[in-house]
């Protein structure tokens, strides 16, 4: 690993909250004081695991070399009134964006979208009773306490799904990262070779004074990559929060034996195996590389892969490298975004749009 962090947005983890001290059984013994009565104080409850999610953090990392979390246990009681001190509480941060579930249920235990947004992950045990707490009018010396509570113990796993309101999608080499990098703060690796992304890549376009909004673009998808092929299936998770998708078609490829139409339904093919509800969300056509096909050529180029996908949504035509036609595919995103609510809220600072080596 190099010394940037490495990205990692899934982990599984226990959580153990603390036990919860035992009550105590005791009897005042003063001299002169022949009837002094109960004096056991309860025991304090265990520590609970709370999560927050940070706004500070971009990675899981931290939960792949430490599994487990244990709070501490609360003190016992003891006599002359004392109770016992509670257990230290134990907080948890992860980046804004985790998904966390039971492991043995499945069910969600949080979705954590918000910087600051806490939860109570496993309530620490509650403390045992003092004998203290027994005496009445009837029971003049109790010889009776109660044992502190177990805390709860659960196994959880995370899961990180960024916070973006595009997200970007196509074959290796279809000009993502050349994109990102034309539109955006980001400043992925840009290569002649597939699969230089190997990791989500998150940056903030601005479109005009107040007005940005923040796109994600993640590893090319190839066929196969919903069974485990290529890198892009580890990563479709990070477009589920997305409210538009970009599908980037290079209409000129290298390999002359390359269709770009082929390649296009290969990619929504891999999107509805993964995720149909990931392949319904709203998908616009960018048809890129523009300039690498003769002027004279380009209208029926470009008509001939929109017939021939019969792809009913919005197209665009550009070249990132060249910086075509990026304008007007901007404000439109901006407009459709907008449309759908308050667009992610982001600072040129935010950890979240920096490097992330593997």
């Amino acid at each position: 690993m190099s010394e940037r962090v490495k990205f990692i947005d899934e982990a599984q983890i226990e959580v153990s909250a603390g036990q919860g001290g035992n009550g105590c059984m005791s009897f005042r013994r003063e001299k002169f004081i022949p009837f002094g009565g109960p004096d056991g104080g309860d025991g304090g409850r265990g520590g609970h695991i709370y999560v927050e999610a940070d706004s500070n953090l971009n990675t899981l990392i931290d939960f792949r070399y430490q599994r487990l979390y244990r709070a501490r246990n609360g003190e016992h009681g003891r006599g002359a009134d004392q109770f016992g001190a509670a257990g230290e509480d134990m907080l948890l941060r992860v980046p804004v964006g985790t998904l966390i579930r039971d492991t043995e249920s499945g069910d969600v235990v949080a979705d954590l979208t918000e910087s600051g947004q806490r939860l109570v992950l496993a309530q620490g045990g509650q403390g045992g009773l003092g004998n203290l707490r027994f005496k009445s009018s009837t029971n003049r010396a109790p010889r009776q306490s109660t044992s502190g509570h177990p805390g709860e113990q659960r196994k959880l796993h995370l899961e990180l799904k960024v916070l973006a309101d595009v997200g970007m999608l196509g074959m290796p080499n279809a000009g993502k990262s050349t994109f990102i990098a034309a539109v955006s703060n980001a400043r992925p690796k840009i290569a002649d070779y597939p699969f230089t992304t190997l990791h989500p890549q998150l940056g903030v376009v601005r479109v005009g004074e107040g007005q940005s909004f923040v796109v994600a673009d993640i590893p090319g998808l190839i066929e196969g990559a919903a069974e485990g092929a290529g890198l892009g299936h580890q990563f479709l998770r990070h477009l589920q929060r997305t409210r538009l998708l970009l599908h980037l078609v290079d209409v000129a490829p290298f390999d002359p034996e390359a269709d770009p139409v082929r390649d296009a339904r290969s990619v929504v093919a891999e999107l509805k195996k993964y995720d149909p509800e990931l392949a319904a969300k709203p998908r616009w056509l960018v048809l890129n590389k523009i300039d690498m096909v003769p002027q004279a050529e380009r209208k029926a180029r470009v008509a001939d892969i929109v017939r021939r996908l019969r792809h009913k949504g919005q197209v665009f035509v550009i070249s990132a490298l060249a910086r075509e036609g990026l304008e007007p595919l901007l404000r439109a995103i901006f407009e459709a975004v907008c449309k759908q609510g308050p667009v992610t809220p982001v600072t040129m600072d935010d950890p979240r749009f920096g490097q992330h080596d593997a």
